[in-house]
């Protein structure tokens, strides 16, 4: 599989969730300590689980994520984040960004989505080279100046990322289980998902057979790039 592109297929992870399923709502609490509804309605939910707080590979891409969120909106997806650490491990990292993040240090949601952990997360040349590179830089320094510390304050840096585009109604329109801790959706294959995905109000019935083929995410990016002024 090529990185960073959006598959349909059945992930390897035991117990992983494909297209077509159906996940039931639920409601999470924040880092904040607000509560917000899994998946949103109406409108479509981009679930993104992420590593531990002070992932440098994960903070970047959010940060990417939080610049673009007006598109995101305008697509009509909302965002959400999960991280395996405490919410106190994760204010000084998460605590600025204007979408939900949820901390599941208990790795329940982790467990109910068949996202996984693997000794190879970062031994993929672009996981090990990410905090390498000097967008990183800034990032870990602003959790430090925030109050951070450099310790992984028993956070496990194994664990790897997923992504799920979720309708209204619950159903898995998209779902990509990172097999490194670099390989994820960028903003644009969520877009490009969003912008061909068939969804459910809310009280239909589930969506199924709905999850796009790989020709329709090519013709989704080229028609949407070629929109572009």
């Amino acid at each position: 599989m090529t990185p960073n592109r959006p598959t349909t297929t059945r992930p390897r992870t035991h117990g992983g969730l494909r297209p077509g399923d159906v996940v039931p709502p639920r409601e999470v609490t924040t880092l904040h300590g607000a509560t917000v509804r899994v998946p949103t309605a109406p409108g479509l939910t981009h679930l993104q689980f992420r590593r531990f707080a002070a992932c440098p590979i994960c903070n970047v891409h959010l940060r990417t994520v939080a610049r673009r969120l007006d598109e995101l909106t305008a697509a009509g997806v909302a965002e959400v984040a999960v991280f395996y650490s405490r919410a106190e491990t994760m204010q000084p990292h998460q605590g600025r960004l204007p979408f939900p993040v949820v901390p599941d240090p208990d790795r329940v949601l982790y467990d109910e989505f068949g996202v996984g952990m693997s000794i190879r997360a970062n031994l993929h040349p672009r996981a090990w080279t990410a905090p390498l590179r000097p967008a990183t830089w800034s990032v870990v320094t602003a959790g430090l100046r925030a109050g951070a510390t450099p310790a992984l304050q028993g956070d496990r840096i194994t664990g790897l990322p997923a992504d799920f585009l979720l309708a209204p109604d619950g159903t898995v329109l998209g779902a990509h289980y990172g097999r490194h801790a670099s390989d994820q959706w960028s903003v644009d294959d969520v877009l490009d998902l969003a912008a061909i995905a068939p969804v459910a109000s809310e009280g239909d019935e589930p969506s199924t057979g709905g999850a796009p083929r790989p020709a329709e995410w090519v013709r989704a990016r080229a028609a949407r790039r070629s929109r572009r002024p």
